[in-house]
């Protein structure tokens, strides 16, 4: 698998070259709600079910978005440790990620005396290594994912986010 990261990875630096422009893309998401607070969404060729439990007024048939936003991540941050142990040159046998998150429901449905913020006010993420290397190069490793890691910057810098809003 290393050498099909590093590979994939070679190819796109090719491509960019001298031009970074060439390395931006854009993502979609689209998404249309079903019955109750089921959304499906569209990401690229997959579709993703988002819900909430039935104990909120879902159909439980799927992760709610707090949930899939702790899942993103997760993923990402494993995902990130994979492609640079590979730039590194570092053995990586195995990454496991756990995370959790205090969301304060009473701020989401606006009970009175709510005073957490509508968003998550912590996040909890626990990452395990595994692998024969020093515990130095380890943290190397987690020095540069900290540093490249897209959905770890997104939870922690503030980004704008411009909202349209139609009325059909």
């Amino acid at each position: 698998m290393a050498e099909t990261i590093r590979d994939a990875v070679a190819a796109v630096r090719q491509k960019v070259g001298d031009k970074p422009a060439r390395a931006i893309v854009k993502l979609r998401a689209e998404g249309r709600m079903g019955e109750g607070t089921r959304c499906d969404m569209r990401v690229g060729s997959f579709e993703v079910g988002v819900d909430e439990p039935v104990s909120v007024g879902g159909t439980g048939t799927a992760p709610n978005p707090v949930q899939l936003s702790l899942a993103a991540l997760g993923s990402c941050q494993a995902i990130t440790y994979r492609y640079w142990a590979t730039e590194l040159g570092l053995r990586l046998d195995a990454v496991t990620v756990s995370l959790e998150a205090s969301f304060d429901t009473g701020a989401f449905f606006g009970f009175p005396g709510a005073a957490g913020p509508v968003s998550p006010s912590d996040v909890h993420c626990a990452v395990t290594l595994e692998g024969p290397e020093p515990e130095e190069r380890y943290k190397e490793l987690v020095t540069v994912v900290d540093e490249h890691c897209p959905i770890l910057d997104l939870f922690t810098r503030s980004i704008p986010v411009e909202r349209n809003v139609t009325f059909a």
